[in-house]
């Protein structure tokens, strides 16, 4: 969570004269920006499941192949430990973390929507090389490419979704980008369900459809107005009010019009971002918002189920077709989830969101995760039951298991949809803030992707019990440390970590440092 400081504090405070009306032109733009997410949303679902494709594992890795053949209709955690197919996973990611700082530059400099169409290009170029490539480095190459429009959208449109909604309702509009990341998770996987009985190109039309919410992306984002933040900060003053007044609905924009002009004016007095990012005063900010949530996001396991659940599946004696169903499955409760988070996270807050979701995620990882896939993975280990397995059909497991495992996984994805980080960062630092959101976010994702297959292989059900401690060291950590910012308008963040009992010694002695200096300079 992070706050937004302002030049004027008693600005902030007008925030309930603030009027507005939803209007046609906000929601165009909100629907538009948050493509954003079904990009992210769309690779999260196809790479696992192509991964699992056998038509896919003989072009590229047919040791995997061979491997997996000889353990068909077995539970074996190291089918897939490859550390060249993982790389397939996380090459992107790595790729989105380097390109997140160059996507801060283009979002402070040139706005929003500059970043948000050269991310959607970028997208649209690495689904075009990976859908031809014939050589595991093209395949690089068009992940790659990928990444780079993961990390500039990722970087944008969180702040484009932030800065557009009004206070009241910017809750549910930031978890836009949470609801097109979970369907385009869910499109992916179902048409990974079905192109997996395309032989031999299947996973090329999986691959290669990912031009569409680029394509889609790039068109509306050609008529996506600029955010008002952005326009002032560009000194641009009567063009951002004038867009501030019609995504409003309404004339009487002076008191937010006025706060943007404040805030905008402490950002321009900051010259390097990043460094005063790191300040005392900007520490809450720095340490909940940018390091510990988009961190605990990945560290929860939530991912590697989405990278890797037909993989999961399949190592537990699924067959294909069974594991990419499933797999479908896990990614509709997903969306049901996220759309639960949009129509009660301004009700009832984001940090009760993240606790309740700790809560379930803790409780899914201990009983139908640890119990059935520990209990029950020991006993599809050994070697009668893989002699047993040999015999049956697709679904390869006995009905008292199957069923709560895939149940398990499909409540634990449900969980993570109530989790969204909060990315309302300072304006002076937002974009700086924003990309090292990001940053965090995708060294962690790609680790877990890369590391993900070769801990299940060495730890088996037991990584699951390392998740379910990780998720107990989140909600402790969120329970002790996030205050509720539940209909707070971002001026006003600021403000809840001067009164929080932890953070204000941080924010209260920077403030008097900062007056100290200011007498001094007098």
């Amino acid at each position: 969570m992070a706050g937004a400081v302002i030049g004027d504090a008693g600005a902030g405070k007008r925030a309930h004269l603030y009027e507005y009306k939803i209007t046609a032109y906000f929601i165009f733009a909100c629907i538009v920006a948050a493509l954003g997410g079904s990009l992210f949303g769309y690779d999260l679902g196809v790479s696992g499941g192509v991964t699992s494709m056998d038509d896919f594992l003989k072009e590229f890795f047919p040791k995997v192949y061979r491997r997996k053949q000889a353990h068909i209709n077995e539970t074996d955690y190291c089918k897939y430990d490859n550390q060249i197919l993982t790389l397939f996973t996380s090459s992107l990611y790595f790729a989105a973390l380097v390109s997140t700082f160059a996507a801060s530059v283009l979002t402070r400099k040139k706005g929003r929507r500059a970043s948000i169409l050269f991310g959607a290009v970028s997208f649209f170029l690495g689904g075009i090389v990976n859908a031809f490539a014939k050589h595991i480095a093209v395949l690089i190459i068009g992940r790659t490419l990928l990444g780079f429009g993961i990390g500039f959208g990722n970087q944008a449109v969180p702040l484009y979704l932030s800065e557009m909604a009004p206070p009241k309702v910017r809750g549910a509009v930031n978890q836009l980008f949470q609801l097109t990341t979970c369907l385009g998770i869910l499109v992916a996987n179902f048409i990974n369900y079905r192109t997996e009985k395309i032989h031999p190109w299947g996973w090329r039309l999986s691959l290669g459809l990912a031009t569409v919410p680029a394509t889609l992306m790039f068109v509306g984002g050609l008529f996506l107005p600029e955010t008002p933040n952005s326009l002032v900060e560009q000194g641009r003053l009567e063009e951002g009010r004038q867009v501030l007044e019609k995504v409003r609905g309404t004339k009487n924009v002076d008191a937010e019009f006025d706060d943007l002009i404040d805030a905008s004016n402490a950002a321009r007095a900051i010259k390097h971002p990043f460094r005063n990012l790191l300040k005392r005063k900007n520490r809450p900010q720095l340490v909940i918002g940018a390091l510990a949530i988009p961190a605990f996001q990945q560290l929860t396991g939530n991912n590697s189920i989405l990278f890797y659940a037909p993989v999961i599946f399949q190592s537990l004696g699924f067959g294909s077709g069974a594991a990419l169903y499933s797999s479908t499955i896990t990614s509709a409760a997903l969306v049901v989830a996220a759309l639960i988070s949009m129509a009660f996270v301004d009700k009832f807050g984001r940090r009760a969101f993240f606790l309740e979701a700790g809560a379930e995620m803790i409780a899914c990882n201990y009983q139908p995760i640890l119990v059935n896939l520990g209990g029950c993975g020991r006993y599809f280990g050994s070697e009668i039951w893989a002699r047993r397995c040999a015999a049956k059909r697709d679904w390869h497991l006995p009905g008292g298991c199957h069923l709560p495992i895939r149940l398990g996984v499909w409540t634990v994805m449900g969980s993570s949809g109530m989790v969204s980080t909060e990315r309302n960062l300072p304006l002076e630092t937002r974009s700086a803030g924003q990309s090292m959101v990001v940053c965090v976010n995708m060294i962690f994702t790609a680790l877990i992707a890369q590391c993900f297959l070769a801990a299940l292989c060495h730890l088996k059900y037991g990584i699951f019990l390392l998740f379910a401690g990780l998720i107990c060291i989140m909600s402790a950590f969120i329970f002790f440390l996030l205050p509720e910012t539940k209909q707070v308008p971002i001026e006003e963040i600021h403000f809840l970590f001067e009164s929080h009992w932890f953070w204000k010694r941080y924010v209260t002695a920077a403030d008097d440092d900062d007056d100290k200096k200011a007498e001094q300079q007098a």
